[in-house]
């Protein structure tokens, strides 16, 4: 008797188990639309490391302890850099600008990344550096923005300001409400 009701839980347990399988059919978009209704990722990538290489030459490298993937998105997929990033890229001439902050936000259709919380650029060649708690980066147009306060540092000066705009090496600048002492070369 006891072999005989054990064989029935037994066979009732694996029909629900059967039944449960079988009513599982999401599709995937299915499966990304309820992750993009509940605001989660649709991947998550701890301790990444990623090389871009172009014809065998390393363009730039991108590490950062997580990467949130929300590229489930339909009208602004993102990826998310929640606990920071740094990036170092390189030129033809293999010098490198690096840029590290504590959180960053990368919209895949606009190429726009927002870069906040200890903002640090640095043009090693140049010695040029700026600091920032916020800053926009067009990888499109290949320019850095802030509406923010920053301080740049380079060889000979070091200037405040609310506002600044630059190409990727920082060597061409448009700085608003600025302060400090900036040297200017004679060209008579």
């Amino acid at each position: 008797m006891k072999t005989f009701n054990n064989n029935i839980i037994s066979s009732i347990a694996v029909i629900f188990v059967v039944a449960m399988f079988l009513s599982c059919n999401n599709s995937t978009q299915k499966v990304q639309d309820f992750l993009a209704d509940q605001n989660l990722p649709i991947g998550v990538a701890e301790n990444i490391n990623h090389i871009y290489t172009d014809s065998s030459i390393v363009k730039s490298k991108l590490s950062a302890p997580i990467l949130l993937d929300f590229s489930n998105r339909n009208e602004h997929p993102y990826s998310e850099f929640p606990k920071g990033l740094k990036v170092v890229s390189f030129d033809e001439n293999g010098d490198s600008i690096t840029i590290t902050s504590k959180y960053a936000i990368s919209y895949s259709k606009t190429q726009v990344t927002e870069i906040r919380d200890q903002v640090l650029i640095e043009n090693h060649q140049q010695r040029i550096k700026l600091q920032t708690n916020q800053l926009f980066w067009d990888q499109k147009t290949h320019f850095f923005y802030t509406e923010k306060e920053f301080l740049l540092t380079t060889q000979n000066d070091t200037i405040r300001g609310v506002g600044f705009e630059s190409n990727e090496k920082l060597t061409h600048w448009n700085m608003r409400s600025t302060q400090g002492n900036i040297y200017v070369k004679d060209f008579n």
